[in-house]
């Protein structure tokens, strides 16, 4: 006996939403006079913020049992892990022994206690990297880490190199080429992408490739993963190169509009963007009476002084036909 299709008219879904949404917007509101609830998890009760009314009380305390007064202290006796995150190439979820060789007391083990746990750690980490991917994933989210470190990215670029990396890794792109190779051009990509670049030279120095493997591999990855890297702003540089030579805030701001000219005056087109924004920094610390030498320049930014003399005189050139910012034009630089 064939069974009977249940049909719902609009009206009725439409009422039985209403319905919920009523009730939703209950449970959020006072009763009495329409104020704000607030939930007090001390005493297990939700009370209106306005009028005090009690709404409910002897909720369930979902918290812990116990009660800690500092981070370390609740560090110390929390019970759960750390959250998964994509920088370990198991995310965080195997087990870790630790390297101090003392009990659950603080005792320290005996002599046959301690080869037994280094036994442990020895097979913990074999098991940790079960095949040749996962040794190659943990070796390159390593690299990506320590060049970040050394280069003050901060952990959302790292996430994202390591993401990179794993869909590198997953399409097949490594074979002929080195895992340090593909590991630079993810953390490259990714501090383009997240809007704090560094330059080419900056991450040759703190990589273990050089700078034609790195823009060979660079290059590779973002054509055959269609990553969707802008050119880098010049304007993205300054407040680092600002911060690394005391300057004012003044003088940012006088960096950021020189720049700002430039653009519209369209002579910002095939020069190095770092180039760029050094001379945007040392001309802006000149115009608002800050010491600055060239040389200081060029050592924070890793760029000759030819370069900064000659981006400039370019920005000068550009500031001075377009003090308001409104369109101008500037002579093609040789």
């Amino acid at each position: 006996m064939p069974m009977k299709e249940r049909t719902f008219t609009d009206e009725s879904v439409t009422e039985t939403e209403r319905e919920e949404t009523e009730e939703s917007e209950s449970t959020l509101t006072c009763p009495e006079c329409g104020g704000r609830l607030e939930t007090d998890t001390e005493h297990g009760e939700t009370v209106c913020a306005d009028c005090g009314l009690v709404v409910e009380e002897d909720e369930i305390d979902r918290g812990p049992e116990w009660r800690a007064f500092d981070s370390s202290e609740r560090d110390q006796k929390s019970r759960v892990g750390a959250p998964t995150t994509t920088m370990m190439h198991d995310k965080g979820l195997s087990t870790n022994i630790g390297w101090q060789n003392k009990d659950a007391y603080g005792n320290t083990l005996s002599n046959r206690q301690r080869q037994k746990m280094q036994r442990l750690r020895t097979w913990n980490e074999r098991f940790r990297t079960r095949n040749s991917k996962e040794r190659n994933l943990k070796q390159a989210l390593g690299e990506i880490d320590r060049m970040a470190s050394a280069l003050g990215l901060p952990k959302n670029v790292r996430e994202t190199a390591s993401v990179i990396y794993r869909r590198a890794l997953e399409e097949d792109l490594l074979p002929g080429r080195s895992i340090e190779g593909v590991a630079t051009a993810s953390l490259y990509a990714a501090a383009r992408q997240a809007g704090t670049p560094r330059s080419l030279d900056e991450i040759v120095q703190v990589s273990r490739i050089d700078r034609m493997e790195l823009t060979r591999t660079y290059r590779y990855v973002v054509r055959e993963l269609g990553l969707e890297v802008q050119p880098a702003d010049p304007e993205s540089y300054v407040p680092r190169f600002a911060s690394d030579l005391d300057l004012s805030d003044e003088a940012e701001h006088r960096a950021r509009e020189l720049l700002s000219n430039a653009k519209q005056a369209g002579i910002h087109s095939g020069k190095s963007p770092v180039g760029l924004a050094a001379a945007a920094v040392y001309a802006a610390a000149l115009l608002t009476n800050e010491k600055v030498t060239q040389a200081e320049v060029s050592e924070v930014a890793n760029i000759s002084e030819v370069t900064i003399r000659n981006r400039y005189k370019e920005l000068l050139q550009a500031d001075d036909t377009n003090p308001t910012g409104g369109m101008a034009s500037a002579e093609p630089a040789d």
